[in-house]
């Protein structure tokens, strides 16, 4: 994961060009009553900041399926072109149905015959003949034969498969006169109009996702190309062992150029109106914390601040400083906490 970040253009840097970064310790210059030291300082000010976020998503078809036959038969016909595009109930493979054509007549046949019986003992029953419990009985079997009827037909239209939702056909795995069942692939179908982005962001910028917002992708097949798209679901669950969470984000692709499997890179930006920014160079690093100087009347001050995000030159100060107050940029290596300054620029 990278970090970039866009500031606006402000007057942070001017004042910092050419300064080397502050060496750890205390400095080594001029003593608390000594004679002023001259140092340059700015302005700590609070600055639009936006983030942008850098990971590799892998692109996945919005809907995507093996085409398969749910009955054994032989492949009679086949209706579809490789890499054709269809819309959901379009016929692809026709397979044998000659015996699943007889087995319909068949349960057509036996369901006359025990329709015509149960008809014809209706009758008799209202000259009580028959009794109930006889009727009952030739009721149950007529019941009997119209599922069996439309079990056989729904067999007979499993010959026919079909798409199931629109998209583009893949390679065809099989020809006329192959025997397929269940575990054959016959074709694949995706659809590709718009494409689903997975991706993972570590779990410190969870708070920077929510559903809805902008991404950019970026493919090195396409170096010149943006696809833009937007979050649409966020795992609810972090993963324990890497410690980052799942994103999916839709990606419209018109123009089916960004294939499933193909690796993008993704930039998740997020704008934060109100950041208090400092040069790296006001940072002073000691025994693993970070510390500047602020110049509080006519005196170098150490202060102890919490660093966020850090990015090249600029670093984010969440604790520690306000807006306003005036950081020493050039001179930290001369300076102690308590030292007299005299600021001969400022940014």
């Amino acid at each position: 994961m990278q970090v970039k970040a866009c500031v606006a253009a402000g007057v942070l840097l001017a004042a910092c060009a050419g300064e080397q970064p502050a060496r750890p310790g205390r400095g080594m210059g001029s003593g608390a009553a000594g004679a002023p030291v001259a140092v340059v300082a700015v302005p700590v000010q609070a600055r639009p900041y936006t983030d942008e976020f850098t990971a590799l998503g892998t692109a996945r078809a919005n809907e995507s399926v093996d085409i398969t036959s749910r009955i054994s038969s032989v492949v009679t016909r086949i209706h579809f072109e490789e890499g054709q595009e269809v819309e959901a109930g379009q016929l692809l493979i026709e397979l044998d149905r000659r015996e699943l054509e007889a087995d319909v007549a068949m349960a057509e046949a036996s369901l006359r015959k025990v329709a015509s019986q149960f008809e014809r003992r209706k009758a008799l029953a209202k000259t009580r003949v028959i009794s109930e419990a006889e009727l009952d009985e030739l009721e149950a079997e007529v019941m009997i034969a119209e599922a069996e009827l439309r079990a056989a037909r729904a067999r007979l239209q499993d010959a026919y498969i079909r798409a199931p939702f629109a998209g583009t056909v893949g390679l065809r795995r099989v020809s006329v006169g192959d025997l397929v069942g269940p575990d054959t692939l016959i074709t694949t179908l995706d659809d590709l109009r718009t494409l689903k982005l997975e991706f993972t962001v570590p779990e410190a910028f969870i708070g920077t996702l929510e559903e809805g917002m902008t991404i950019e992708a970026h493919s090195s097949v396409y170096p010149d190309r943006s696809f833009s798209g937007r979050v649409r679901t966020i795992d609810p669950r972090v993963d324990p062992d890497t410690r980052s969470v799942a994103v999916v984000a839709e990606l419209p692709n018109p123009e089916r150029l960004i294939r499933p499997g193909m690796f993008l890179t993704v930039d998740l930006q997020r704008r934060r109106d109100e950041v208090l920014l400092v040069p790296e160079q006001a940072l002073v690093p000691r025994q693993g914390r970070q510390y500047v100087y602020v110049i509080e009347d006519g005196k170098a001050v150490e202060r102890e601040v919490q660093l966020g995000i850090r990015a090249p030159g600029l670093a984010e100060v969440r604790q520690g400083l306000r807006s306003g107050e005036l950081v020493i940029t050039e001179g930290t290596q001369k300076v102690r906490s308590g030292s007299p300054v005299r600021i001969a620029a400022t940014g």
